[in-house]
């Protein structure tokens, strides 16, 4: 997970063209869990609408982005943070 900006990138891509959902790397909920207090990792919540509004379940620290705005919030970041990005 050198680069999570990678994942971040096919992440958005694999929303508008499914051929590519293969090569996103994933992370188990384990392996997120371990992770969730490291200062290199940063949580997204990328969910939409009602997906996210109506939620009862959201990850504890995970910070609201919306998908479409990546060229603006991805600014925010350094190039070696992991980002995970969570949806419905």
């Amino acid at each position: 997970m050198k680069n999570m900006l990678f994942l971040l990138s096919f992440t958005l891509i694999m929303a508008f063209q499914p051929a590519f959902a293969a090569n996103v790397p994933l992370m188990s909920k384990e392996e997120l869990k371990n992770q969730l207090n490291t200062v290199t990792v940063t949580i997204l919540d990328v969910r939409s609408g009602r997906d996210w509004s109506s939620s009862e379940f959201k990850i504890q620290g995970a910070i609201r982005a919306v998908a479409s705005q990546i060229g603006e919030w991805s600014k925010n970041y350094k190039k070696d943070q992991t980002l995970v990005l969570y949806c419905a």
